[in-house]
This record gives structure tokens, sequence and C-alpha cells, in this order.
């Protein structure tokens, strides 16, 4: 997580209200449940419902997730991801890790970040297959 937490770009979004942290977990939550509510994120997470909806709120802003009214219960508001992919989205899945890794292994060898990379995707895949686009 904090690998790629420190991937994460950056430029042109401006001051946040909540952590890159918050916000993979929260993704990393949406995508294991794929229609859920800030309620049901925050009980799932442990984390605080105002950090969850400022999470979605950040979501929603970058066209990564979008919310509407449960047809069943209009007091509630259904979480998911946007169908189509965003252009943050993009950038972010686009984002090499590279240099984050090369970092936490306190390396500047390229085959050893590769290899590194290599490994992690594998591990990714094999641990939570389901959840890679």
């Amino acid at each position: 997580m904090k690998i790629g937490e420190e991937a994460m770009p950056s430029e042109g979004i401006g001051e946040q209200s909540t952590s890159a942290r918050t916000v993979l977990i929260v993704v990393s939550d949406l995508r294991a449940h794929p229609e859920t509510t800030v309620g049901e994120i925050a009980a799932r997470t442990g984390l605080p419902q105002s950090a969850v909806s400022a999470a979605i709120g950040r979501l929603r802003s970058v066209g990564a997730v979008i919310a509407e009214t449960d047809p069943r219960d209009r007091r509630r508001t259904i979480i998911r991801e946007a169908p189509e992919v965003s252009e943050r989205v993009t950038r972010v899945r686009d984002t090499p890790i590279d240099a984050a890794v090369a970092a936490a292994l306190r390396t500047n060898d390229p085959q050893r970040v590769r290899e590194t990379v290599v490994a992690l995707e594998e591990l990714a895949d094999r641990l939570i297959p389901h959840l890679r686009k």
C-alpha cells in the first residue's frame, strides 16, 4: 500500500482533505463490494465515515465512481465504480511504480527493481485476480 501511495501521481489534483492511502483503501473495498454505501465501506474498513465520504467525493470529482439514490430506499446512496474508465484512473493505472519500488528497496539497480515489480504483479494476480483489470 505504501509503495502504491508513493507512486500515485499527484500533479494537478490540488490540496486534498483526505490522504491517498484513504482513497486506495476505499477503492479496494469498493472493487471487492461493487454496490455499496459510505456507511458499509466505513464499517468494513474501520475508517471514519467522514473520511470515506471525503474519499468518495474525491473519486467522484475525477469520474472514478458514481453515486446514485437507491431506488428501493431513497434515503440510501449506492456507490459503484463508473462504467467508463476516467482519464485520472487511466493515468494512475499507467503510472510506473519503479521509482517507488527503488526507494523502498534503497537501490538504483534497474534489474533488481524490475524483478521486484514482476514479483509484486504476480503476487497481486495470485491474491486478488478478480480485482485486477
